[in-house]
């Protein structure tokens, strides 16, 4: 299997922060710095990289840190331009005296990084994929938030003055929610039944505001994959969620994009159908490339 240091002549290592991003190319032959440049994290600094690169020799490769963060904007451009870009995840840095940091230093060990890896990951795919992998986070942070909610109702319910409790007693989840949602307090009512009269409304309207929220977001999942892929629908166990998180934004191998750049791959082909991938309880689904 080829290594990275085979098929380039410069990595091209990027430190992506908030503000400013700090490139170093490096040698793929010696790991020698050639060159380093600091960036506004920015379209006129993703341009100044790029004719950085451009005085470099070909081919070369981008290893830049968080392109599903700091570094998003960067990666998006350089896909636009026909750019080879790998992923690397923010390694743990060396601990450095009185605090100093140089982001040059971690640039240039994100290129060196890139060649001493078997294994690389390339950037998550944009389009349909992202915008899936978007809904499924935002419902996932709904969901969640709804749950801890019903927590808390559940325990201010546990602990809430016995007039208040022989209201709610003996109701199932979704009988307590309604009812708190329509609680109102009495002004003959002590500070602490108002209080918390006041508080379980609050969290019932919260979770039945998030509770609809994941439902829309669950709508545009089945929309995008109804639309994308059906066919994942029809499989036994695979709604809308599990076909959107096998759709959804992933990482290929640096292997595999290896093989599509070497001249070697020409006219290769595959003597048989890649495997079945498990998708779902009970579910097969075909692998999904990236």
């Amino acid at each position: 299997m080829a290594i990275l240091a085979d098929l380039v002549q410069v990595v091209i290592g990027v430190d992506t922060h908030k503000h400013t991003h700090t490139a170093a190319v490096v040698a793929a032959a010696t790991g020698a710095v050639l060159a380093e440049r600091t960036v506004p994290a920015a379209a006129v600094g993703y341009q100044e990289l790029l004719a950085l690169a451009g005085h470099h020799p070909q081919p070369r490769v981008w290893a830049v840190e968080g392109t599903g963060g700091y570094g998003a904007g960067l990666a998006r451009l350089l896909a636009a331009q026909g750019e080879w870009v790998v992923e690397l995840d923010r390694p743990t840095r060396p601990a450095r005296r009185h605090g100093a940091k140089s982001d040059p230093l971690d640039a240039a060990r994100a290129a060196r990084e890139a060649l001493s890896r078997a294994q690389l990951a390339q950037p998550r795919a944009g389009g349909q994929r992202a915008a899936l992998g978007v809904l499924v986070t935002a419902r996932r942070s709904a969901v969640d938030a709804a749950a801890g909610a019903q927590r808390q109702l559940q325990a201010l319910v546990v602990a809430a003055p016995e007039q208040l409790r022989a209201r709610l007693r003996r109701r199932s989840t979704r009988q307590l929610i309604t009812a708190c949602a329509r609680l109102r307090g009495h002004h003959s009512w002590d500070l602490e039944c108002r209080t918390t009269v006041t508080a379980l409304a609050a969290l019932a309207r919260r979770i039945i505001t998030l509770e609809a929220e994941a439902r829309t977001h669950q709508q545009a999942i089945l929309a995008i994959v109804r639309g994308w892929r059906p066919e994942l629908l029809a499989e036994l166990g695979v709604g809308p969620i599990v076909a959107a998180t096998v759709l959804g934004p992933g990482r290929t191998q640096v292997a595999a994009a290896a093989r599509r750049r070497s001249p070697c791959s020409a006219g290769r082909r595959r003597s048989r159908p890649p495997p079945a991938r498990r998708c779902g309880i009970g579910s097969t689904a075909p692998v999904i490339a990236s």
